[in-house]
């Protein structure tokens, strides 16, 4: 056992994932099951994926191969013999024709869970077709609540879609895939498509549009930006603040330290008072700096945070004092989540192999 493996640590010690390098959800979920202490071998081909990120790509052995080749083939193959999971996300039928299907892969290791990450799924009219985030939420309805003030719908980075319902949905099917093998012996395909996962996020909104509890549109739904008691403001020195005083209590909270007008006081259940009612607070935060309003309202019941860029966020007081972000090899990394009062996981360097190793 190298020194790479011997420091191992994490609830999932001692299991073994065989991913085959893709980008986005594959390898963030590959990322949060060696951050939990799986091992984890990548066959990348040669030159890598186009995206190489260090951040992501974090706690693996990384094995180049030509998975075209014979020999590249069944290279694979002896090591999907070993592995508890596989990770791929090829559009589909590109497994199979390699030789490395799952029918190929269960007839050899029959406890394998053979996870498939995609956009739109193994199956339907548009399984075969490209695509990227933004297209996947936006068939599923999250992209059409997500607008700006312009109207027009703003892709929210790719959290939504590649890693809350893509790399998430993987992790999840991954482990109560493993949960049910330890009762039936078998192994299973997960099909993990970011529509599927995306259309399962978005079930708390669904569930409240038939009681008329919430509303889609931005202008009368209190939780895109267009409420003024859950929105953005801007200080007095260009930087923002965000509050989310949704409840009286807490709304009540925020005015009272604001010292705020009594045109507020009223609560922000009617739409057709937003406009005013933000337009008297967006004049009211432009009066002091951030810093100021973060020295007068931080740690409240204000339900209130400055909008902090990536890179201030490490040294906030309280993702510093939780060890939110760490030192790897001089880069400044997140932290595995979630965290375990046992079996802690641990951020480790990625391992490059040569052709002919493996497992331990």
């Amino acid at each position: 056992m190298n020194e790479h493996d011997a420091t191992r640590s994490g609830p999932l010690c001692g299991l073994r994932v065989l991913e085959f390098a893709g980008i986005g959800p594959g390898p963030h979920c590959a990322m949060l099951l060696a951050d939990m202490g799986a091992e984890v071998l990548r066959i990348e081909r040669e030159g890598g994926n186009g995206w190489p990120n260090p951040v992501v790509d974090r706690g693996r052995k990384t094995l180049t191969l030509d998975i075209r080749s014979v020999a590249g083939r069944e290279r694979c193959l002896t090591l999907a013999v070993d592995a508890d999971v596989l990770i791929e996300g090829f559009r589909p039928g590109v497994m199979e024709r390699l030789g490395l299907g799952p029918d190929e892969l269960l007839a050899r290791n029959p406890r394998l869970i053979y996870g498939r990450m995609t956009g739109w799924g193994q199956t339907g009219p548009l399984a075969r077709a490209a695509g990227h985030d933004i297209n996947y939420i936006a068939l599923t309805g999250a992209l059409a609540a997500i607008r700006g003030e312009s109207g027009t719908a703003i892709p929210p980075l790719n959290l939504v879609g590649d890693f809350g319902g893509g790399s998430l949905y993987l992790a999840v099917g991954i482990l109560a895939a493993l949960w049910e093998r330890e009762r039936s012996g078998q192994g299973q395909v997960i099909d993990a498509a970011i529509v599927d996962g995306v259309s399962s996020l978005m079930t708390f909104f669904a569930g409240l549009l038939p009681s008329g509890r919430i509303d889609m549109q931005r202008e009368r739904n209190p939780l895109a930006g267009a409420a003024p008691n859950y929105r953005c403001y801007c200080c007095a020195d260009g930087r923002e603040i965000a509050i989310g005083p949704l409840e009286p209590q807490f709304w009540h909270e925020l005015l009272e330290r604001l010292d705020a007008p009594e045109a507020l006081w009223a609560g922000c259940a009617d739409p057709a008072e937003w406009p005013a009612q933000s337009e008297l607070l967006e004049q009211l935060f432009a009066t002091r700096t951030r810093a100021e309003w973060c020295a007068l309202l931080e740690g409240s019941d204000a339900c209130f945070a400055p909008v902090l860029e990536l890179e201030e966020a490490a040294q906030h007081p309280h993702l510093r004092q939780r060890g939110v972000y760490q030192d790897l090899d001089g880069e400044l990394q997140a932290a595995p989540a979630p965290r375990f009062s046992r079996t802690p996981g641990k951020a480790r360097r990625t391992l490059r192999c040569s052709a002919e190793e493996g497992w331990d």
